[in-house]
């Protein structure tokens, strides 16, 4: 099912895509039989590609009511999907390409609808009698995994339910429009106060719902943390020090120095590889828990920003507008996520497989080790670019191909000491290395997003 609703979400996106450029009327020729001709061959693959769905959805389950169901769920995912990429790409036009806006929407539609299904699931198994939802929805999931899921979704969704609130706040009444207006600190008080309703009642309440926990989710978390207290708080302080000392540093460093800012955000990726490497070896679980809280501390950050809630918004715009790219914009900062979820995710995917140790330091390898030796040596040394107009060189690449060959020499040891099951072939290392550099050197998507997945991919090969 899973794989249905993503291929559905994606397959869904790019029918959306080229009926638009179908129709856009910034087409510098009317059309002709060859563009009726591609349109006919399209609506026939969707055709085709539908009745393979249906198939496919039939074998997985019985006729009738639950294939009816399994359809309407995937078929949901794919217009979700687009009308999602749709807002992205009216809204944040400057911030993403349409390749990036597909995968972060078919990212967040899959995010979601799995933990819908989730509590869907919990819905038909107390108040129904017949099954109505996939036997796969129903896998047991970890505690850490259903607490980063409903944290991470309603913080999502947090800003539609302020933006609500402030309506409301603002409706119209007898008084006149400046006493109606709510000033910065009455703006303040409602957005923290909603944000705590969000985070301490409404995200516990659907992550009890969704899993059994034997005791509240906080509690859960307070004792996970504290079942290792020495190995965790001291992983704690470490990261807590390197990140305090790094970026009073960098801060510092971009204010008053010449430093081109894209060596100076490569800087960051050095500064990931120090805190993530030690903790995914030693302390997996906690990391897997630590990246979801990392995550939200981001999104309650870039929301308050956003708002410029009083009084961090400013000094949050501040802050973040000194390590801004091409890519970021007032309306939106993208760098830090993408960074943090290029590190995080090929971790969250590989999580519970033993026989690919390489895979969860997928993200770390790419691009703390990899895309920064290439951007620095290539800065620095590069003579020989791939293209006349790019600013990529042969040298940058030969570097970051060579940097993560070695660093993945040194860690196979390591891991292999530890229990890993070493089962990764020197050639498809090679392969999947090489083909990810080559990768970030033409890429002109964003690669902290793109260049993890796709050595994640290669490496699982």
């Amino acid at each position: 099912m899973l794989y249905w609703a993503a291929s559905v979400s994606s397959f869904g996106v790019l029918v959306f895509l080229y009926s638009a450029l179908q129709h856009s009327p910034d087409m510098a020729y009317p059309p002709s039989s060859n563009i009726q001709s591609n349109s006919k061959l399209m609506s026939r693959c969707i055709g085709l590609y539908f009745a393979l769905c249906c198939v496919s959805l039939a074998i997985m389950s019985n006729f009738g009511l639950q294939l009816a169901l399994n359809l309407f769920w995937v078929v949901c995912h794919g217009f979700a999907a687009v009308e999602l990429i749709q807002h992205l790409l009216n809204t944040f036009p400057s911030c993403a390409s349409v390749g990036e806006a597909l995968l972060l929407s078919a990212g967040i539609v899959l995010y979601s609808g799995d933990m819908l299904a989730c509590t869907f699931t919990k819905v038909n198994d107390r108040s129904v009698s017949f099954n109505l939802v996939s036997p796969w929805h129903s896998t047991n999931r970890s505690e850490r995994s259903i607490i980063i899921q409903s944290v991470l979704l309603a913080l999502l969704v947090f800003p539609l339910v302020f933006k609500l609130l402030l309506r409301l706040w603002e409706h119209p009444s007898p008084m006149t429009s400046d006493a109606r207006a709510p000033s910065e600190v009455r703006r303040s008080l409602l957005f923290f106060g909603s944000l705590a309703c969000v985070l301490i009642i409404i995200a516990p309440s659907w992550m009890q719902f969704a899993r059994d926990f034997e005791s509240h989710p906080f509690l859960w978390v307070f004792s996970f943390v504290f079942g290792e207290p020495v190995k965790r708080l001291s992983l704690c302080v470490y990261w807590v020090c390197l990140i305090y000392a790094s970026v009073i540093r960098f801060y510092n460093i971009s204010k008053n120095s010449k430093v081109e800012r894209i060596l100076l955000r490569k800087y960051y990726h050095l500064m990931a590889v120090s805190m993530f490497s030690p903790a995914l070896i030693f302390q997996p679980e906690f990391l897997d828990l630590a990246f979801g809280a990392a995550l939200a501390v981001f999104l309650v950050l870039e929301i308050i920003r956003v708002w410029r809630i009083w009084p961090l918004g400013k000094l949050v715009h501040q802050f973040m507008n000194a390590f801004t790219d091409h890519r970021d914009s007032d309306l939106l900062i993208v760098s830090h996520f993408s960074l943090l979820l290029g590190c995080a995710l090929p971790i969250w995917l590989s999580f519970g497989y033993n026989d690919r140790p390489l895979t969860p330091f997928a993200g770390i390898l790419s691009l703390g080790i990899g895309d920064t030796m290439a951007s620095l040596v290539g800065h620095k040394y590069g003579v020989l670019r791939w293209s006349k107009t790019g600013k990529k060189t042969i040298e940058g690449t030969a570097a970051g191909i060579t940097s993560v060959l070695v660093a993945c020499s040194a860690l196979l040891p390591l891991l292999a000491s530890k229990g890993y099951v070493l089962t990764q072939h020197w050639f498809s290392l090679l392969l999947a290395v090489t083909a990810s550099g080559l990768l970030e050197a033409y890429t002109a998507q964003l690669d902290n997003a793109f260049i993890p997945l796709v050595f994640y991919s290669l490496l699982c090969l």
